[in-house]
């Protein structure tokens, strides 16, 4: 019921984001394409928020539903663990000298989640806070065609009981982007790449080292629509401890995100995601609904 009580909320958002597309579109239509500021000042018709280099102000909620291999009732069984997340998310940017640009970000996770541990011996829903995170990267407009950045992200184990890692992670990440206006206003190739690594917290609990890796490639469409391929580090190759059901090092997806810039300062995205290699099983599958709102 948790669950199903999750997704209803998730669905109206959506419902009502559009509602508010089809309420508004003729006056989009009149306002002309959304204009965005990227990490240098040159102007994008497209910023769909998932672009590292082109930071925004930005107030982000998100809802991530998604299944994942678990541990089962007896020793060396597994289970499907279901869980729904819905994370509010902020950016801040801060001109700090001529094309350099400091990007900060915040996220605070409330999860619910079913999974079997010595809490929760019969994998109930539970629900709390996740661990929250908070993230600060230097952003640097190269070109009109090229930016790049680098930065680290934190994450705390403030989560509750059975929804958290219980460990304190960093994670470095680098950015590079290229523009491609041959292509369309707005599109862009970008390499992403970051690696979480757990420093302190809980010793009981499993120490984590993986590389994530997003070949990103953003095409903006018609009318403020846009697809992204890999908007998100998802490829990873683990180096920590295993999780349950690993066989090898690496998870592969097919990930893509469709979306449309429903105002200047409104955009609405889903995100989905399906593995193809998934030694290392980070989720079965996973569906994202993010709505941006730029101030």
């Amino acid at each position: 019921m948790r669950r199903r009580f999750g997704f209803s909320i998730a669905t109206f958002l959506v419902s009502a984001a559009a509602l508010t597309a089809l309420t508004l579109d003729r006056a989009a239509a009149q306002q002309g394409p959304s204009v965005s500021q990227n990490a240098g000042g040159a102007a994008t018709s497209e910023n769909n928020g998932q672009d590292f280099t082109g930071p925004q102000n930005l107030l982000q909620l998100r809802y991530v539903y998604q299944t994942a291999p678990g541990s089962g009732i007896l020793p060396g069984t597994t289970r499907t663990v279901t869980s729904d997340r819905f994370v509010l998310r902020s950016d801040i940017k801060i001109n700090v000298a001529p094309q350099w640009t400091l990007a900060l970000r915040g996220d605070l996770p409330f999860v619910t989640k079913n999974p079997i541990s010595a809490n929760n011996p019969t994998g109930d829903f539970v629900e709390g806070f996740g661990d929250a995170d908070v993230q600060a990267a230097l952003i640097k407009q190269i070109s009109t065609r090229w930016a790049a950045g680098a930065g680290v992200r934190i994450v705390a184990p403030t989560g509750s009981e059975d929804l958290t890692s219980g460990k304190w992670q960093a994670l470095p990440i680098a950015g590079v982007r290229y523009s491609l206006p041959g292509l369309s206003a707005g599109s862009y190739l970008e390499g992403l790449v970051r690696y979480d690594v757990s420093f302190a917290g809980d010793p009981s609990k499993r120490h984590i080292s993986n590389l994530q890796l997003a070949p990103m490639l953003n095409i903006a469409l018609a009318n403020n629509w846009f697809l992204t391929l890999y908007p998100n580090p998802d490829i990873r190759i683990n180096f920590g401890d295993p999780i349950t059901g690993q066989t090898g090092r690496l998870f592969l997806p097919v990930d893509f995100m469709v979306g449309r810039t429903l105002m200047r300062d409104i955009t609405l995205s889903l995100e989905v995601s399906i593995p193809v290699i998934k030694d290392y099983p980070v989720y079965d599958f996973k569906a994202v609904t993010r709505l941006n709102i730029e101030f």
